[in-house]
């Protein structure tokens, strides 16, 4: 299965999750490929839209494969493939420190002024636009089940079917559109899998705000 782009991906997620709407669901995205998938969800779903910032550790001689995950509520790492490319300790110090500070100027950037919104109590859905090892997706899952929520729920386009069981693991429900065997990067399933840009983060969760704080027209009485 190929996407259009990353909008498409997330209409056609939305109708697999319908059954949230109207029930006070908070979107969580992770940027910044993750937002618009989020943003469509939210707009479908009349849903909040926030965005959880968890970082992949890179391996040194890959920056695609991860080798763990940072968060807000800590750090995730895969111990064995560490061991197997014999990682040393001062690079994975230097990487968890600059993932930190990147995850701390996104948050000043992408929310501004705005509150981070309450989870506990609410179907939280956690939307990226693919995962791969899913370290990050995982990380943002474990992070949110801290604040407890009623619900929490991952959505993802697309992902390798091995990595499927680790999100199951996590979360109450894992919604994929597509788990293909034959799987080498999520860019590779989509036709526009162009960078999404800081300003494109900004203006979406404005958008979705927008949406949310309109003035909701009453329906017409019948006569």
């Amino acid at each position: 299965m190929t996407f259009k782009d990353r909008a498409q991906a997330g209409r056609l997620l939305a109708k697999k999750l319908e059954r949230y709407a109207g029930t006070d669901a908070l979107v969580l995205a992770l940027p910044r490929g993750g937002v618009p998938v989020g943003a469509e969800i939210a707009l479908a779903l009349s849903a909040d839209l926030d965005i959880v910032i968890p970082r992949k550790i890179p391996a040194p001689s890959d920056p695609e494969l991860a080798i763990g995950a940072v968060s807000d509520h800590g750090v995730l790492l895969n111990d064995d493939l560490i061991r197997s490319l014999s990682v040393t300790r001062d690079y994975m110090r230097e990487a968890v420190a600059k993932e930190r500070a990147e995850i701390e100027r996104r948050s000043r950037l992408y929310r501004g002024s705005e509150p981070v919104p309450s989870i506990k109590g609410r179907t939280v859905i956690i939307v990226d636009d693919g995962v791969a090892t899913g370290y990050t997706m995982l990380a943002a899952l474990r992070g949110a089940k801290t604040q407890e929520p009623m619900r929490l729920v991952a959505a993802v386009p697309v992902a390798p079917p091995e990595t499927v069981p680790t999100l199951e693991a996590e979360a109450d429900e894992v919604v994929v559109l597509s788990t293909p065997a034959l799987f080498f990067a999520v860019g590779q399933f989509y036709e526009d899998f162009t960078q999404v840009s800081d300003e494109e983060v900004q203006a979406l969760l404005a958008r979705v705000r927008r949406f949310r704080n309109a003035p909701k027209t009453p329906p017409e009485e019948s006569p």
